[in-house]
C-alpha cells in the first residue's frame, strides 16, 4: 500500500516540491534532497522522516508541510496528515489538491462537517480525473449520509461526464436516481395523491413494467383531471402508438394533434405526425413535417434521421447525407442509424465508410439486443416511444 501510496503521491504533487530548496539553509536543504531521493525511490516512509526533521528546524517549510500531509494521507495517517495539511492550507489556501486530500481524511476520522466544506471547495476545481473521481465518491457518500439526495444526484451528474464508463459511478448514479425518485413520489403521494400528475406517475412506473393498458387507462385518468396539459396527450399518444392496433395508432394520431394544439412548440409531437404520414405513404407530408420539428429543435436526432430516411426514399441521397450525419453525432449509439448510413454510403459510392458503419451497426445491434435480455430478466420494460423501427433486420 505504502508503494502505491507513494507513486499517487508522486504523480499528484511533486509540482510543489523543492521549489526553493537551493535558498535554504544548507541543512534543511540536505534533508529536502534526501526527501526528494526517497520519494523517486518509493520510500514514503523515509521521505515522511525526511520532511518531519526540515519542519523541526523550518516549521514554516511550506512544501516540507504539504508533501508531509500527503503522504501521511496515503500512509492512513489520516490524524497526523489532516493536522499538516490545515497548516500548509494556512499558509497556501489556493493549493485545490491539498484541500480535497483534507476533506478525504477528515471523512476518514469522521469530521464529516469539515470534510463536506472542504469538498465542496475542492471539487469543482479538480482537473485531474482520478482525484475527481474519488473526490467526489467520497463527497456523494457524505451527502448521502445526511439523506441530501439532491445534492447526492448533483455530484453524480458531475461524475458522469468525467468518466461515463465507470461501472461504480454508474451504479451510484442508479441508486442515488432511484431513491430520489421514491422520495419525490412519496412526497407527491402524500400531498396530491388524486391530482393528474400522481396518476401521470403511476403511468410512468406501470409503463416501465409493461403494463401498456393500466399505463392508457392511467394516462386517460390524468387527462380527465387536467385536459388542458400537452405532455399527458403526447405520453397517451405514445403508449397508444407503440401498440399494434390500428385503432389505437389512429387514436395516437389524434391525441398528438391535440398535444401540439395545446402547445405549437410540442417538437416531438410534429415528428410523430411525420411519422404517421410516413405510415400513410405520404411522403411529401412526411417531409414537411419533419423539417417543421427541425426547425423548432434542430439538434433532434430522430428527426434528423426520418427526414434522412425520407430523402433516401426519394434517391436524394446527397440531399440527405447532412442530416443523417447530424444524427449520429448527436446520437453515436443509434444502430438504425449506422445501418442507414451504411446503405447511404454505399450508394455514394464510399465503400470503406459502409463498411466501417456496417461494422458499427452490427456491434450496436448485438448491444441493444443484451440490453433487451438484461430487461427481460429485471421484468422491466424502457417507456414507450412509439416508435418502430424497420431499418434493423
Amino acid at each position: 500500500m505504502a508503494t502505491a501510496g507513494a507513486a499517487t503521491y508522486s504523480c499528484l504533487f511533486l509540482y510543489v516540491l523543492f521549489a526553493g530548496v537551493l535558498a535554504l539553509p544548507a541543512q534543511v536543504s540536505e534533508h529536502m534532497r534526501r526527501a526528494q531521493e526517497a520519494l523517486q525511490a518509493a520510500r514514503p516512509a523515509d521521505a515522511i522522516r525526511e520532511f518531519t526533521v526540515v519542519l523541526a528546524t523550518d516549521p514554516k517549510n511550506l512544501d516540507a508541510r504539504a508533501n508531509l500531509g500527503v503522504l501521511q494521507y496515503f500512509a492512513g495517517q489520516y490524524g497526523d496528515a489532516i493536522g499538516n495539511l490545515r497548516t500548509a492550507l494556512s499558509q497556501k489556501s489556493d493549493l485545490i489538491k491539498l484541500r480535497a486530500l483534507l476533506g478525504m481524511a477528515e471523512k476518514r476520522t469522521g469530521e464529516n462537517a469539515a470534510a463536506i466544506s472542504d469538498l465542496e471547495q475542492a471539487f469543482p476545481h479538480l482537473t485531474e480525473q482520478k482525484l475527481k473521481v474519488e473526490a467526489g465518491m467520497e463527497l456523494i457518500e457524505l451527502y448521502y449520509g445526511r439523506s441530501d439526495l439532491g445534492k447526492a444526484a448533483e455530484v453524480a451528474n458531475v461524475l458522469r461526464q468525467v468518466k461515463p464508463d465507470d461501472p461504480d459511478i454508474l451504479y451510484t448514479a442508479h441508486r442515488i436516481y432511484s431513491e430520489l425518485a421514491d422520495e419525490t413520489t412519496l412526497a407527491l403521494a402524500m400531498t396530491a395523491p388524486d391530482s393528474a400528475r400522481m396518476k401521470q406517475l403511476a403511468a410512468h412506473e406501470l409503463a416501465r413494467q409493461a403494463k401498456d393498458e393500466a399505463a392508457i387507462a392511467r394516462y386517460r385518468e390524468a387527462i380527465a383531471i387536467d385536459p388542458k396539459r400537452s405532455d399527458l396527450h403526447f405520453e397517451l399518444a405514445e403508449m397508444l402508438n407503440s401498440s399494434s392496433s390500428e385503432a389505437n395508432k389512429a387514436e395516437a394520431e389524434k391525441e398528438y394533434r391535440t398535444a401540439l394544439s395545446l402547445d405549437r412548440f410540442d417538437e416531438k409531437s410534429v415528428c410523430r405526425l411525420g411519422d404517421a404520414a410516413v405510415r400513410h405513404a405520404d411522403s411529401t407530408s412526411a417531409e414537411k413535417y419533419y423539417r417543421q420539428a427541425l426547425a423548432l429543435q434542430p439538434n433532434d436526432s430522430e428527426a434528423n434521421l426520418s427526414l434522412a430516411k425520407i430523402l433516401m426514399s426519394a434517391h436524394r441521397s446527397k440531399e440527405a447525407l447532412p442530416f443523417l450525419e447530424k444524427s449520429l453525432a448527436i446520437e453515436p449509439f443509434n444502430p438504425s442509424a449506422h445501418y442507414r448510413l451504411s446503405v447511404l454510403y454505399r450508394e455514394l459510392g464510399r465503400a470503406e465508410d459502409a463498411r466501417r458503419e456496417t461494422a458499427q451497426f452490427q456491434k450496436l445491434k448485438k448491444m441493444k439486443a443484451r440490453l433487451a435480455d438484461i430487461y427481460q430478466d429485471m421484468h422491466i420494460t424502457s417507456l414507450k416511444t412509439g416508435r418502430t423501427d424497420s431499418d434493423t433486420p
